[in-house]
């Protein structure tokens, strides 16, 4: 049996096209729902109101992989991990490159410690020292930057305001 050049070519158009099309939907889902992790975040210090860009962990499989090969993170973004219901928990810088202040936060959304300039790949336990609903992974030197304190208060969703 002989084909012809379009019956050959329109195949090979036909997948090529499907290719296109599942890559644009697999890139557009991915886009969707990385957008729609991302929320602010304000801390409110004796300085003032800082906001911040957060992408939420709060999948299993999210807060085990954390800010972990990441090269990169800028002044003003960062992770913040929903350990509802609040509970003591302990974070790790395995296969983390960039060191991080780790913020523990109160179900009331206070500050309960700051674990500040940790140490990048290092496997040693950080502690909440206490029980926390959340943490806030941000680059390091942004507590000192802006004074963020135990006691602080921060807003988002996550945490009941009183």
């Amino acid at each position: 049996m002989s084909m012809n050049f379009d019956q050959v070519f329109g195949r090979h158009r036909l997948r090529a096209w499907l290719w296109v099309v599942a890559t644009f939907i697999a890139l557009c889902a991915f886009g969707v729902a990385r957008a729609a992790s991302v929320q602010p975040l304000e801390i409110v210090t004796k300085n003032g109101v800082h906001v911040f860009s957060v992408e939420m962990a709060t999948t299993e499989q999210e807060k085990e992989t954390g800010l972990m090969y990441r090269k990169e993170l800028a002044d003003g973004k960062g992770m913040l991990f929903d350990f509802s219901p609040e509970q003591e928990v302990s974070m790790w810088m395995k296969n983390t490159y960039i060191s991080l202040d780790m913020v523990f936060i109160k179900a009331d959304g206070r500050i309960l410690r700051i674990a500040e300039n940790t140490e990048p790949l290092s496997t040693k336990i950080i502690p909440s020292n206490g029980p926390v609903k959340g943490v806030l992974e941000v680059i390091a030197g942004t507590a000192q930057k802006y004074g963020i304190k135990p006691g602080d208060r921060v807003a988002h969703p996550l945490f009941n305001a009183h």
